[in-house]
């Protein structure tokens, strides 16, 4: 069952990430937006540093960003074929609302990086829950676009890295659950 809201346990349990390609509209209006990004800041922070950040791309800035993509794609790959280049163009039209989610690490403080990148993925995974909380999915994208120091240097700059691109919408079709880890191969008790 999709979004599941009778307990929040099953709410939790019936979290399921959406496909970008096939989200489609309504998407989270900028009510429902600021909700999950707000959501989405309430995560373990050691230190309180906010090491993280959110960057709404709106639906007008799409073709902007595939620009960014394909011409820092170009730039490092210049034999790149013409179907790679497309399926950027392709990737930056996906579903109704985008957020850029970046770890935007303190390297003046004293809280280890790996807390920091830490609560920026907490922070995404808030993202999703409180998007399938208002009855939308999410998709979590990452691959060479998120890697990309040209691409992140559109959002913002080093030390800061592109945690993932996340696509909010209404799935079109029932989303599927996936193969779950076995229990038993993932749980141990410690034997100290």
């Amino acid at each position: 069952m999709l979004n599941d809201s009778s307990s929040p346990l099953s709410l939790l349990a019936t979290r399921r990430s959406g496909k970008p390609r096939d989200l489609v509209a309504p998407g989270p209006d900028a009510a429902q937006l600021d909700t999950i990004l707000q959501i989405a800041a309430r995560v373990p922070d050691h230190g309180k540093l906010a090491p993280w950040r959110f960057v709404i791309v709106a639906p007008e800035q799409r073709s902007a960003l595939a620009t960014v993509i394909t011409d820092a794609y170009r730039a490092e790959r210049p034999q790149a074929a013409q179907r790679e280049l497309d399926s950027f163009e392709q990737f930056a039209h996906q579903a109704p609302a985008l957020v850029v989610v970046l770890s935007s690490p303190r390297t003046d403080s004293a809280i280890p990086l790996w807390e920091q990148q830490l609560s920026a993925g907490a922070a995404a995974m808030n993202l999703l829950h409180a998007t399938h909380a208002l009855g939308f999915a999410g998709g979590w994208l990452t691959g060479w676009a998120s890697a990309s120091d040209v691409v992140r240097d559109a959002f913002g700059a080093a030390p800061e890295r592109i945690v993932g691109f996340f696509f909010l919408g209404t799935p079109a079709k029932q989303l599927e659950e996936r193969p779950r880890p076995d229990y038993s191969k993932i749980i141990s008790r410690w034997q100290g």
